[in-house]
């Protein structure tokens, strides 16, 4: 999720500001308040923005990316250790980087922006990756930010050299008995022969490990990967998928993208680009990727359409909020922030729209279009990866809700959108971000403003 700096800021004061402060609940407005004493954090004025933060589930510890630095934070905001990313002399033309050979083009000092931060729990370390060097990840122990390892002598080493903070979502899978995996997803900035958009990852239990970050599955014909086709870029140039949001439920990965598309507009027949939001869901155990399937989500309130994803999370449906809407309290609710349109992905209108999803019925959605494919109905319907219009096959074979793809009818795209439930509309102070949970039977969410302010 991309934030402007008021943003974070008010996002490391979250945990105070719902111990201590009274915060505006959604659609009513409140009396002012005097100012009350907050704990804040402000890092190195050169660093700029603060691009991630994660905070430690069982110790309440905030690991902070930044540009050049990674900090560790107690709960309170206090500096415990501090981490040293950057700058260094590099060029985003060096491929592969400096570090693993010499390169023609002229150095010079370049930033080093976090794109990438995740507590792998399990082995006790803190995945770090940002610009540098087309985009290498270091390995960091959790108690001291101390480098466990920083693997760059192979390709599959380097995940994006794309220098947007918000280019890049990771999801670790894990295991009892084995490895676990990392779900990488990233823009590519026009070089897909150098970059997999998404792909699976290995996530060895030795940080030094020759296999760490490896495909999970790579052969001569078939990997834990998708590349964007180079195709692709002669209908679309500018084309890429922009990773929003990233999680795990059940058998799946899911992510939320943004992406571009040429349409006809109603009437026309020229095509015009716009950006539609997306969802992908993959399968954990599928090593070829025939699970792939995306769906357009959208939301629409009083004849305005919100189809420009700015953030999303997801939370627990909780009883009363379940009941409204005819679900189980422990089901999967996405809550997504939409801004109107789409047509302006980088200069997104101030209208905007938090609104919910089921996830089983999106997954519902999915399934019924996986089983009219395998009946031979229609097309995969994915212009950007196959530019050619191809049809679905028949098959004989039994589609329920763990379906995980076969080398037929792969990858598949959904072509009518799944509508979100709108709860609340912002016509001026655009939302971009959102955080929700259960409290006591009730769904409780909390959004971020474009001006720095938190909603309830």
């Amino acid at each position: 999720v991309i934030m402007s700096p008021a943003i974070w800021k008010w996002t490391c004061l979250v945990s105070h500001l719902l111990l201590s402060a009274t915060v505006s609940p959604l659609g009513r407005q409140q009396p002012l308040h005097p100012k009350r004493p907050f704990v804040s954090f402000t890092g190195e004025q050169a660093e700029g923005n603060f691009n991630h933060l994660v905070v430690d589930e069982r110790t309440g510890h905030i690991y902070l990316g930044a540009v050049n630095r990674i900090y560790k934070l107690s709960s309170d905001l206090k500096v415990l250790v501090t981490h040293q990313t950057g700058p260094d002399e590099d060029n985003p033309k060096c491929y592969p980087p400096r570090i693993v050979q010499t390169c023609n083009e002229p150095l010079m000092p370049t930033n080093n922006i976090n794109k990438m931060l995740l507590i792998d729990y399990k082995e006790n370390r803190l995945i770090a990756c940002g610009s540098l060097y087309q985009g290498i990840c270091k390995l960091l122990r959790l108690d001291d930010l101390f480098k466990l390892g920083e693997p760059f002598h192979k390709k599959e080493h380097y995940l994006s050299g794309v220098n947007e903070s918000g280019s890049v979502f990771g999801v670790i899978v894990s295991y009892s008995n084995m490895d676990d995996k990392l779900f990488i997803a990233t823009a590519v900035d026009g070089k897909p022969e150098y970059f997999p958009t998404i792909s699976s990852r290995k996530l060895t239990k030795n940080s030094e490990a020759d296999g760490m970050f490896a495909y999970v599955f790579h052969d001569e014909f078939v990997a834990s990967m998708i590349k964007i086709p180079s195709d692709t870029f002669t209908i679309i140039p500018d084309f890429d998928i922009y990773y929003i949001y990233g999680f795990s439920s059940g058998n799946f990965v899911y992510f939320l993208t943004l992406q571009p598309e040429m349409i006809s507009p109603p009437g026309s027949t020229t095509k015009e680009q716009v950006y539609t939001s997306k969802l992908v869901r993959l399968c954990k155990e599928d090593t070829a990727f025939n699970s792939y399937v995306e769906v357009p989500i959208g939301c629409e309130k009083n004849g305005v359409e919100y189809r420009l994803l700015q953030a999303a999370y997801l939370s627990k449906a909780g009883a009363i909020l379940a009941r409204s809407l005819g679900v189980g309290p422990e089901d999967d609710i996405l809550f997504t922030v939409f801004s109107k349109g789409q047509k302006r992905k980088m200069k997104s209108l101030d209208e905007s729209a938090l609104c919910i999803f089921v996830l089983k019925k999106i997954n519902d959605r999915i399934k019924d279009r996986l089983q009219s494919c395998y009946r031979g109905e229609g097309t995969l319907d994915l212009a950007w990866l196959k530019v050619k219009d191809i049809p679905c096959s028949s098959a004989l074979l039994t589609i329920d809700d763990n379906f995980c793809g076969l080398d037929m009818n792969a990858p598949l795209g959904v072509s009518s959108m799944v509508r979100g439930l709108p709860i609340y509309t912002e016509d001026r102070d655009r939302m971009t971000s959102v955080i929700a949970y259960v409290y006591k039977n009730h769904s409780l969410a909390f959004v971020g403003t474009k001006s720095g302010k938190l909603k309830k």
